[in-house]
């Protein structure tokens, strides 16, 4: 009976070891996995958030539902929608879109009442490559500086080179890189490295 009872305890004893292992091993990526879909879960302040190619917006005018429209603004940036033809929707925030949309309305509806909403918000779309424990695109609805981007991505592996870190850029078909020095940021030195990301940036980490 004592045979018994002692095999007992010691199984209960390696189970609650494997359990304890399995949870310290999981902890870091769990942690990194609620961070990273916390960071793509923000939704964008829509009186600064700039739209762009990609964005899914829905345009509606009160008592008017043939003007209701779903759109994806193309990569040119600018929209089609009924009687006021093309508009450049790229730039602008929801609600200059929304004033232009109602001025260029009111020679055919009056007292119209112009509704636009961000449905989507794809074009803020930021890369983060290299030594990260996620690295991918993050889907971001502000403004996002290099150590936040670094952040979404799990942060550093033991292997990255802190210091030799770059953002790419491609600006007026001209292609851009900064360095950033995760080691002097970390330490608030150098901070105007810790720039704010465009769309379509890319962190790259050695």
């Amino acid at each position: 009976m004592k045979f018994y009872s002692k095999t007992i305890i010691g199984i209960g004893v390696v189970l609650l070891g494997i359990f304890a292992f399995g949870g310290c091993a999981s902890g870091p990526n769990q942690a990194a996995d609620v961070q990273a879909t916390a960071a793509q879960g923000v939704p964008p302040d829509q009186d600064t958030y700039k739209l762009g190619p990609e964005d899914n917006i829905e345009i509606s005018v009160w008592k008017e539902p043939d003007l209701t429209k779903q759109i994806v603004i193309p990569p040119d940036g600018k929209i089609t929608y009924p009687l006021i033809g093309e508009i450049k929707a790229s730039g602008l925030t929801v609600k200059e879109l929304q004033k232009e949309i109602h001025k260029r309305l009111e020679k055919y509806v009056s007292d119209a009442t112009v509704t636009v909403i961000l449905l989507k918000p794809l074009n803020y779309k930021i890369y983060v490559t290299g030594k990260v424990n996620k690295p991918g695109d993050f889907l971001v609805g502000k403004p996002t500086s290099v150590m936040q981007a670094i952040s979404m991505a799990g942060g550093l592996t033991p292997f990255a080179s802190p210091g030799k870190i770059v953002v790419m850029r491609k600006a007026g078909g001209k292609d851009e890189v900064f360095p950033f020095n995760y080691n002097k940021v970390s330490k608030g030195k150098s901070l105007e490295q810790n720039r704010t990301l465009m769309p379509g940036d890319v962190v790259v980490v050695p």
